[in-house]
């Protein structure tokens, strides 16, 4: 069974980063270490993350320094702007206004974010500490601190040319080393980054795509700026020289907290469910999934449900199947654009009706025995697709997004899908090829999505649940249906 003191680390999760929240207020602390010459920035165009690109077993950002982006970022300072170009505002103290429209203020130019540090030797695990009271010389409180900043942006704000950008690109220091960089499709990485990278890139994706998005104040719809480094955004008629003369009211936002203001995270459920004899999982076979993939379920929490909640309603919309004694096993930060996948196991009756027909996501639901998903995860193939099967998925879920506004509720259906493009190895398939006939009958996600972690460790009994009598659950409670 799952052992809960040692829970399991998804891809994108663990991040290795001490953010220093509590500094994002202090536009003192964010100049210096912007400065610094160890900072490393991780940029994307429009979601795209620049990588290195000599080797495509093993994909590496193309880390750029501070002076790589300075004819990107505008004239200083890049924090605590005032009205004028070049004027630098005073720190804010935190004690006398707690809710000042200009903490760490940067009002004009490109949008960045500050990440957090790299304390090396700790592993990520065991931060260090900057108290504010030690600010009085940022510089040197820095140099204490020790480690690598790290920074992100999305440059697509800056509507530069291709030309431009590739200009741009050409006088990078890397760029000048003589290493080819390029702009890549994300979840294609999915395979070949390590631990670090990929709990870096999603919050980089997500504070990124978060602050290309969200140009207008929700409350009045004026311009909207950064602050907290890129951490906080504000309504433009907030700001202390702004002329408000011709409103009839101000803006809402100007008093009280507004969840919108600052980063939002989206939680989706994903979970399986489990026979009462323990040998059995429910899996279903999305529309849009190719060829026999199957996977966990999945579904957007709803507002007034609990995670649980959110996992019974699931199970029952899409494949009509009622659960009990719901189980959490872990999480995964999904950066497309910001979600938490939250995954979960559940006990059901596979003797009962399995019925797809009342939201009509899926095409097929069924139960599959034990030895059935050990034989697909012990196959080559067992959990690889085509290339070209990825492409046209992902694809497809950009076209929908496109039309649809914004990222598709059902986004989280291609969470698996991503996860097994795993290897993605060879040329991509573009005609067609005859049936294999050492092929696994069906596939399933790999182990990079929180979807195929959860089939292989019920697999591999790491996850269940003890035999009950039919009609009562462990706990000796009666089924409880919806």
């Amino acid at each position: 069974m799952a052992n809960p003191s040692q829970p399991h680390v998804n891809l994108y999760g663990g991040s290795p980063l001490n953010r220093l929240s509590w500094l994002r207020t202090s536009q003192s602390f964010l100049n210096a270490i912007i400065a610094s010459q160890n900072a490393r920035w991780l940029i994307f165009k429009a979601g795209h993350p620049l990588m290195l690109s000599e080797d495509s077993s093993k994909r590496s950002p193309a880390y750029l320094n501070t002076v790589d982006m300075i004819s990107l970022l505008g004239p200083e300072p890049i924090f605590g702007q005032g009205k004028d170009v070049g004027e630098l505002l005073a720190d804010v103290d935190a004690e006398v206004d707690k809710h000042s429209p200009v903490e760490a203020v940067r009002h004009r130019g490109l949008r960045i974010v500050f990440l957090g540090i790299h304390e090396e030797g700790t592993g990520g695990r065991t931060h260090g500490a900057l108290p504010t009271s030690e600010l009085s010389d940022p510089q040197e409180a820095i140099k204490r601190l020790g480690g690598t900043p790290y920074f992100t942006a999305d440059i697509s704000e800056l509507e530069k040319t291709k030309e431009e950008l590739e200009n741009f690109l050409n006088e990078t220091s890397l760029a000048r080393e003589g290493k080819k960089i390029a702009w890549t499709e994300p979840r294609s990485l999915m395979s070949s980054l390590d631990s670090f990278t990929a709990a870096v890139m999603a919050s980089a994706r997500t504070q990124a795509d978060w602050n290309l998005r969200n140009k207008f104040c929700p409350g009045c719809g004026s311009p909207s700026y950064s602050m907290w480094g890129g951490w906080k955004l504000a309504c433009n008629s907030l700001l202390p020289w702004v002329d408000n003369s011709g409103r009839s009211k101000p803006c809402f936002t100007a008093k009280g907290l507004h969840n919108f203001t600052h980063p939002r995270t989206d939680a989706v459920v994903i979970m399986i469910a489990i026979d009462e004899t323990g040998d059995k999982v429910l899996l279903g076979r999305g529309k849009r999934f190719p060829g026999k993939f199957y996977s966990a379920l999945a579904g957007f929490i709803e507002p007034g449900e609990t995670l649980e909640d959110a996992v019974a309603r699931e199970m029952w919309e899409e494949a009509g199947v009622h659960v009990w004694d719901v189980k959490y096993h872990s999480g995964q930060p999904w950066p497309y654009p910001a979600n938490l996948m939250v995954g979960f196991y559940a006990r059901a009756d596979s003797t009962q009706p399995i019925r797809t027909d009342l939201d009509n996501e899926l095409v097929d639901a069924r139960w599959f025995t034990r030895q059935e998903i050990q034989q697909v995860l012990n196959h080559v193939d067992g959990t690889r697709f085509k290339k070209e099967d990825v492409r046209k998925m992902v694809e497809a879920f950009d076209e929908r997004s496109n039309t649809e506004g914004g990222e598709n509720p059902k986004r989280s259906e291609l969470e698996p899908v991503a996860s097994a493009c795993t290897p993605c190895e060879g040329p991509a398939v573009t005609t067609p090829v005859k049936e294999d006939s050492n092929a696994p009958p069906f596939t399933v996600p790999g182990y990079t999505a929180i979807a195929g972690v959860l089939i292989r460790d019920w697999a591999d009994g790491k996850i269940g649940f003890p035999r009950s009598t039919e009609g009562v659950n462990v706990n000796g409670a009666h089924k409880i249906n919806l």
